[in-house]
């Protein structure tokens, strides 16, 4: 597999902010890849470069080979993206609005395609309905529809799921899914970071448009959080050698740091020394979500 994306020492500046600071990054062909960062550290910027709606003011952008700026037309081709904000023309239907957005891209004889895309985003049923009509939830599966029109072999998604119901977020990813299984190239940048966690192979941090973290999920999952073990006793005070290790304690459960597997059969030992019983226990791994708030607070004073 190739390279799907590909940056090169990005930088972009506004007269007031410097929003990224040389960004070196690639993501390969059939990738499901999360963005991630706080607001203000660089995504929408990046996206917006790749799009070819903002120019860098340095470095090098590559979307399946073509130059966004020297192959403007082929890396615009092989781009979808998902926007942030809900834009629409209100005059037109949804299935006039995606026959619209084909014809940008020179396809005539889309109607199956359309259909298809209809189908899988639940717009059957509203395909004549003109779509200053549709709900904000509606809106949004037009705007992922005009994003797939053109069968882009990269699919950028912006926050696609902001404000939306369950049932939308759960058969957007199935067939979002569906077309990474086809060999599509998924860019997603979301705040509900448990979807980045499940759904994502790879995920990249930026802070003040800089790459703070890069590797695939599991590693980033092991590597930054704390393994802890939960318990919850029968009665009894935590021994007191056993404080250290404390993290949390609400009534008889208790949280305690186990960097180490092999600490827990002392732990046990320590419990059962004091005649401490236990009705239930467990091991946790931190989510994605903590060790990105790790990854952001290192470093703050």
């Amino acid at each position: 597999m190739g390279i799907a994306v590909r940056l090169r020492g990005v930088e972009k500046r506004f007269p007031r902010v410097h929003a990224l600071r040389g960004i070196d990054l690639d993501i390969e062909q059939g990738e499901f890849f999360a963005l991630l960062g706080p607001n203000g550290a660089g995504k929408t910027t990046l996206i917006s470069i790749l799009a070819g709606l903002t120019r860098a003011s340095g470095g090098s952008v590559e979307i399946m080979g073509y130059d966004v700026i020297r192959h403007y037309r082929q890396a615009r081709r092989s781009l979808g993206v998902v926007p942030q904000e809900l834009v629409y023309d209100p005059f037109f239907t949804v299935r006039e609005t995606l026959r619209l957005q084909s014809g940008y891209f020179g396809l005539t004889r889309n109607d199956a395609w359309i259909d298809e895309l209809l189908v899988n985003l639940g717009l059957t049923d509203k395909a004549d309905t003109y779509t200053r009509q549709l709900s904000g939830g509606m809106k949004r599966r037009v705007l992922v529809a005009q994003a797939l029109v053109h069968k882009p072999p990269v699919i950028v998604l912006d926050e696609p799921t902001a404000g939306v119901d369950v049932e939308l977020r759960q058969s957007l990813w199935a067939f979002i899914r569906r077309l990474n299984r086809d060999g599509h190239t998924v860019l997603l940048t979301t705040h509900y970071l448990e979807e980045a966690e499940t759904l994502c192979q790879r995920v990249a941090m930026l802070k003040e448009g800089c790459v703070v973290a890069l590797d695939r999920t599991e590693n980033l999952l092991r590597a930054g959080a704390e393994r802890r073990l939960v318990l919850e006793l029968d009665g009894g005070e935590l021994p007191a050698t056993l404080l250290p290790r404390l993290i949390s304690r609400e009534g008889p459960r208790v949280i305690l740091d186990l960097p180490d597997l092999g600490d827990l059969e002392n732990i046990l030992a320590v419990l059962r020394a004091e005649g401490i019983a236990l009705r239930n226990m467990s091991l946790a791994q931190a989510d994605l979500e903590e060790v990105f708030l790790k990854i952001m607070h290192e470093g703050n004073a």
